[in-house]
């Protein structure tokens, strides 16, 4: 009763009733949303990770082919986080967290920003380092890159496997960064990055491009 009402308080702008209901849902659980019983224990793993594990179980009993989602680390040298002097409050900065680790592509990445900046001011740069590392892993994932580490001024894009690879993309993609791309096609195959940042923006801003151009020579 003291979380619903934290929620009401929390939630008094005007159209924010969407919210306070699914704020309640997270509080209360889903219990069986096929079915008449609603005492489930949702707040177990979460509303987000607990609507993604119901999709997927509804596309596999649907017979559709359902992706292996792969989580990728990131290991690169650089700060990234909300500090206190820009969001004081903790459960506003938790819910941050939240929509900066909801980022999928680049609009995504366009909006959240453009809310943190509306809410609490331009964004510090360790801020902004974190909204491009949700969207960095994003593109990674989508590429099957399960890892990206920095060892001095080159970055390893390890692949999940051979299979994953598409040999035109790489080619392709080293052919324009000439001198600066290294293809290695062991068991763990990866494309080792260095960065010479020529432009003086940044390791992020360097693997961001990249993967890009990656993803845009994929689809293409």
């Amino acid at each position: 009763a003291e979380k619903r009402l934290h929620a009401i308080k929390e939630f008094t702008e005007f159209g924010s009733g969407f919210k306070i209901a699914m704020r309640d849902l997270e509080i209360r659980g889903a219990g069986n949303l096929l079915g008449p019983e609603q005492h489930g224990h949702m707040e177990a793993v979460g509303y987000d990770t607990y609507c993604k594990l119901l999709e997927q179980s509804v596309r596999e009993l649907k017979g559709e082919t359902v992706e292996e989602n792969i989580e990728t680390t990131v290991d690169l040298n650089a700060n990234a986080y909300i500090p206190d002097s820009y969001i004081g409050n903790p459960n506003h900065r938790v819910d941050i967290y939240k929509k900066i680790a909801s980022i999928q592509n680049l609009q995504d990445l366009y909006d959240v920003e453009e809310e943190i900046e509306d809410r609490y001011g331009d964004l510090p740069a360790v801020v902004r380092n974190l909204t491009k590392i949700a969207f960095i892993k994003s593109m990674a994932s989508e590429l099957k890159i399960c890892s990206l580490q920095q060892k001095g001024n080159t970055v390893l894009m390890q692949f999940l496997s051979v299979q994953n690879i598409n040999m035109r993309v790489i080619f392709e993609v080293i052919d324009e960064y000439k001198n600066q791309l290294l293809f290695n096609a062991s068991d763990k195959p990866y494309l080792a990055y260095k960065v010479t940042d020529k432009y003086k923006i940044g390791i992020l801003e360097n693997v961001k491009i990249v993967l890009q151009k990656l993803k845009e020579l994929q689809t293409s």
